[in-house]
């Protein structure tokens, strides 16, 4: 395994895989408002994250996609909450943004060691 190649390194490559992921389950959740019998399609992002640190190498790309339980259906069968998945964008902005955070700052742990320890 190689410094790229690191646990951390791959972990905080599949949080961002999965963050991008929620982000166009919303888009699409929120574009289908007003479409008829649709509804909404969601994960849970934790139970995927961990598979995914159990797995290792091993984890697959797929993801168990599923309608979350308890939403109130409208009398035309769509059940998308626009407050809900508000709520799920501005958690799912902050999970991307402490991967990347995170990413970065082993990026620059491992220029430090490139480069012997100097910050040249």
């Amino acid at each position: 395994m190689g410094l790229i190649n690191s646990p951390l390194i791959g972990i905080l490559s599949r949080a961002l895989d999965l963050t991008a992921l929620r982000q166009r389950l919303v888009s699409e959740n929120i574009a289908n408002i007003d479409t008829p019998g649709y509804k909404t399609r969601d994960f849970d992002f934790a139970s995927e994250l961990q598979r995914a640190i159990s797995e290792g190498d091993d984890a697959s790309g797929t993801v168990s996609l599923r309608t979350p339980a308890g939403l109130e259906e409208r009398p035309d069968g769509n059940n998308v909450s626009v407050d809900r998945e508000s709520l799920l964008m501005a958690q799912n902005q902050l999970q991307f943004q402490t991967s990347v955070a995170v990413l970065r700052t082993e990026f620059n742990r491992l220029q430090l060691a490139i480069n012997g320890g100097s910050n040249a």
